[in-house]
């Protein structure tokens, strides 16, 4: 007897700490597997055709269960169902649609109510709402809630506003206008501007494999970083009826660096050795000067014939070193030759209508990036200049309809830029070849934006 009394003790204690092992481990407790439709009637078939007279012979059940890596009880589950309701037609998966635990729902209201300010982050938003940050997060993923990024924009006056309502009623055809207005082809303008290229980013992305050695770079100050300052044209690439390009607008980009001999000697070379330096301070006299021998005399040399007795207008922003549209010197070489070339200044605080701040130079950067972080002031020239000429002409032609959606939108916002920048799917309408050279705007849109100028 007490033989029998330890071993029964025994036993309970093994089944008490088994209970114990699988309440506190989630290993023990095995998920259901789920088989689908196909997998069940496949199952029925085999098990159908092995039957005698609606009976299944003994171990048949065990051998479509191994064929089938289904369990024995589901493979005798199928078979009673399908018994039982009429064939293999009604052996489905009972779990159909949404199954298991309702998901949290997140009330758009409860989102909308808390300021801009408390939720600038996943964390904070998913503390103020009082959920995890993951559930945050896969309503994130799901389209649910949105991630936006505000930047700051340049403060618009009144006068702005109007000006920009302006320059936008000026680009659109005059023969269109009320009832049909159609934005202009644009051909005719040279978009000019300045833009830094850095030698390297102050904050560098890469990608590596664990346990690899990270980069390290190391700089006294961000100041110190090497850049060069560039003065860029582009005009709107010209396209005949087939769609091939007859000039690419490329007008030229040039690099504000000046060349003068080594006063001293290097390790690295000698002294005398032509050195290339960025000019650091580009004054108005400067930009004269790259103006008059470096871009005119480049339009004068690529502008197509048919085109040569038209106004060319390049249209450059307010800042300070910019020389003025009446400006002698400029003026006087610009119309020698029998030439109609004039200056004019895009709205003040408006980076949106000007194709190289829309997006040409910002696409530069990424082809200069791509092409690997230069090391010399040389190689930033040559990297920039390489990017210029290499991008393409479809893309350039796309910039400027990109132009005319933003000056749809100045319209619609009554001068405002508070707006998405329009997307239409450009590439998708030039592959299949219905890009518009030109875009339309809502005769009603004009109408009221005329209003507003009066009203003003």
């Amino acid at each position: 007897m007490p033989d029998v009394e330890d071993g029964t003790e025994n036993i309970f204690e093994d089944f008490g700490s088994n209970i114990g092992q699988g309440s506190s481990s989630g290993t023990n407790i095995s998920k259901r597997k789920q088989y689908s439709d196909d997998t069940k009637r496949a199952v029925y078939a085999m098990l159908l055709e092995g039957s005698v007279r609606g009976h299944l012979p003994e171990g048949l059940s065990l051998h479509v269960s191994l064929a089938m890596d289904v369990s024995l009880r589901c493979v005798q589950r199928i078979w009673k169902e399908g018994q039982k309701r009429g064939g293999i037609h009604a052996v489905i998966n009972k779990r159909v649609g949404h199954c298991g635990r309702k998901r949290i729902e997140l009330p758009m209201e409860a989102i909308t109510a808390i300021p801009f300010q408390d939720r600038t982050t996943l964390e904070d938003l998913a503390r103020r709402l009082g959920v995890s940050k993951s559930h945050v997060h896969r309503r994130l993923k799901e389209g649910k809630i949105e991630r936006h990024s505000s930047a700051i924009k340049p403060f618009l006056t009144d006068e702005n506003k109007k000006a920009r309502v302006q320059h936008a009623l000026n680009m659109l055809e005059p023969g269109t206008v009320p009832h049909q207005p159609v934005f202009k082809l644009m051909y005719n303008v040279i978009h000019a501007d300045e833009k830094w290229y850095y030698r390297t980013k102050a904050n560098q992305k890469y990608y590596c494999t664990p346990g690899e050695e990270r980069p390290r770079r190391t700089c006294k100050s961000k100041s110190y970083i090497e850049k060069v300052m560039f003065f860029g044209g582009q005009s709107r690439p010209w396209l005949n009826d087939q769609n091939v390009c007859v000039f690419d607008g490329k007008i030229g980009i040039y690099a504000f660096v000046t060349t003068e001999p080594a006063k001293r000697k290097s390790p690295n070379r000698p002294r005398g050795t032509p050195i290339t330096k960025p000019i650091t301070s580009v004054t108005r006299d400067v930009i004269r000067r790259y103006l008059i021998d470096k871009m005119l005399p480049d339009i004068k040399a690529k502008w197509p014939a048919e085109g040569r007795h038209e106004t060319i207008w390049i249209q450059q922003d307010n800042c300070r070193s910019h020389i003025p549209v009446d400006d002698p010197e400029f003026c006087a070489a610009a119309q020698a030759d029998g030439w109609d070339i004039r200056l004019t200044c895009q709205p003040a605080n408006s980076p949106d209508t000007n194709v190289l701040d829309l997006g040409l130079f910002a696409a530069i950067q990424a082809l200069f990036q791509r092409s690997g972080m230069p090391k010399t002031i040389d190689e930033i020239v040559q990297k920039v200049e390489a990017a210029y000429w290499n991008f393409p002409v479809g893309r350039s032609n796309r910039v400027f309809l990109t132009l005319q959606g933003c000056l749809r939108e100045i319209l619609k916002e009554k001068g405002g830029q508070h707006y998405p920048v329009p997307h239409m799917k450009k590439a998708t309408l030039e592959r299949l070849g219905i890009l518009p050279k030109t875009l339309s705007c809502d005769p009603t849109i004009v109408q009221e934006a005329i209003e507003f100028l009066a009203s003003v």
